[in-house]
Parts: C-alpha cells; sequence; structure tokens
C-alpha cells in the first residue's frame, strides 16, 4: 500500500507560552503542500510484531528513534496487531528543514497500517494515536490545512484557503529543532491572540498579510542565509516569504503558477540550494 506524505509550511506562528514540561505552546497555522514522500506499508514474512523501515536516503535514522518505527509500535501496542510490517520511504522532502518530513512518514504509516490490517481505528483514533508519537503528526492525519493550538493537538480546521502557489528553498544545511526551542526567549510583551486568525484568507494576498513566524529571530540569528533566501524570494516577486516551522527551508507565497515558475527558474540549478515549486493542498 503506497501514500503520499505531504509536507507543511506554516503560515503563521506564534509561541504563547511554555508548559512545565518544557514542552512550548504554540498557534499556529499549517498547510500541506504538493511536495511530499512516498512511504509504502507492506506485510512480509517475520516475527510476530517485527517492524523494518528502509529509506532511499542513507541519511534516514532507521533504528527505533526514527518516527516511522515509534508509530508502528504504537500501533502495533494500541491495536494488538502482531503482523509483521514494512515501511519504505521514499524521500523528497529534506530532513532538518521544518517542513515536517519525519511526521508526515509518521502519520502515513499510522494511516497505512490501519488500512492494510483493518484495524478500523477512526480518525480521530489515529490523532489521539499520533499524538504520542510526536507533536506534528497528528496534523498530517487528516493533512488539511489547520490551527495547531498548545503543543500542536489542539487542531481546529482552517477551510478552505486559496492554493498558493510556493516556491520553497532548502539552504543545503539542516537546523535542529531542539536548539531553536531551547533558545528561543519570550519578548517582555506578549503578542495579542488573533482569534480571528483563519477568517477573511480568501485570496494569496490576503494569506501573506498574516504571515509571521516568531522562531525566525532564533533561526537567522545564527544562520543569516535564511534571511538572504527570503529577500531573494520578495526580489523575485514573492507577496510573502516566511521561514516554515524552526527552519532551514523558506518558501515564498505567489499571487498565480506564472510568477511562482518564473522564481523557481531563477533559482533551479544552484549549487548551494535546493528549490521546489510546490502549491498547497486543500
Amino acid at each position: 500500500m503506497k501514500l503520499f506524505a505531504p509536507a507543511k509550511i506554516n503560515l503563521y506562528l506564534r509561541i504563547e507560552g511554555r508548559r512545565d514540561d518544557g514542552y512550548h505552546l504554540l498557534d499556529t497555522l499549517m498547510a500541506p503542500i504538493s511536495l511530499g514522500d512516498e512511504v509504502e506499508v507492506t506485510r512480509f514474512e517475520g516475527a510476530p510484531g517485527a517492524v523494518t523501515v528502509r529509506a532511499d536516503d542513507p541519511a534516514v535514522p532507521l533504528g527505533e528513534d526514527n518516527t516511522v518505527h515509534r508509530a508502528a509500535r504504537a500501533f502495533q501496542d494500541r491495536t494488538d496487531c502482531r503482523e509483521p510490517v514494512a515501511v519504505s520511504i521514499r524521500k523528497r522532502i529534506p530532513m532538518g528543514a521544518g517542513l515536517g518530513g519525519g511526521s508526515t512518514d509518521a502519520a502515513a504509516a499510522l494511516r497505512g497500517m490501519n488500512d492494510l490490517f483493518d484495524a478500523g481505528l477512526s480518525t480521530e483514533d489515529l490523532e489521539a494515536l499520533a499524538l504520542t508519537v510526536g507533536a506534528d503528526v497528528p496534523f498530517f492525519i487528516r493533512g488539511a490545512p489547520a490551527r495547531a493550538r498548545g503543543i500542536g493537538e489542539r487542531l481546529s480546521p482552517a477551510g478552505a484557503l486559496p492554493r498558493l502557489w510556493l516556491v520553497v528553498i532548502f539552504p543545503g544545511f539542516p537546523v535542529s529543532t531542539a536548539w531553536v526551542y531551547r533558545n528561543f526567549r519570550f519578548k517582555l510583551t506578549k503578542p495579542s491572540n488573533n482569534n480571528n486568525l483563519i477568517e477573511n484568507l480568501g485570496t494569496p494576498h490576503e494569506v501573506a498579510r498574516v504571515m509571521v513566524n516568531d522562531l525566525e529571530s532564533v533561526t537567522i540569528g545564527r544562520y543569516p542565509r535564511i534571511a538572504h533566501l527570503k529577500q531573494r524570494l520578495d526580489d523575485k516577486g514573492a507577496i510573502g516569504s516566511l521561514m516554515s516551522g524552526s527552519g532551514s527551508a523558506v518558501f515564498g507565497v505567489f499571487a498565480d503558477e506564472a510568477r511562482a515558475r518564473r522564481a523557481f527558474t531563477g533559482f533551479r540549478g544552484e549549487k548551494d540550494v535546493r528549490a521546489y515549486l510546490a502549491f498547497s493542498l486543500t
């Protein structure tokens, strides 16, 4: 069984606080995009409860710390399904980019195992199970634009966002999410809650007006090249540019496909970056 595992972008990301256990409280608007991995979930002959994970990218860790491996184990524990399962990942989402590559693969594995073994878990069941694997994983169960609060577990549909044509740039180096959050410092005056965030987002220009990411100050402080790439996207006609998640990837939102394609052509072939032409999924 093959599944598409989309990357995500954060169109809005504010840090609202921190829990006693160290987890940061977020308010973020996320959208899945057409860039994604391919995840294949199959049965194989092996010992009961065996899990194997393979990837075409040698940089992907395949042991028990891998999010897909953890997801498969969590599924087995939840359902008492002991059939051996193999998960193969065709990796296209860059790692350490803030695009949710590990989380989306884990969600795809959960969805695939639920169907393959006819376990009958509901979407809500899968989202609850996904949260035990990682804070971003529940978002990818439905794979639709959503606003996430708390540590990412409080999801609310964002409705019908417009299709956004994007140029996504990976600068060639990963960023540690843990390092970024560890070094985030709250401002003395916290931003007010935007309770109407997902209203009146009917056009790309309206989306661009709400784009903000509190984590940029941390990541760009150490990696100024990210700011340089944002500026280049703006110079090539983006109506808004932003770092996704904790970085390192940045993306530009364009008014239409033609403008996005022209900007993408300007980045294609550069040695130090990987550019992707993509669009948001609704």
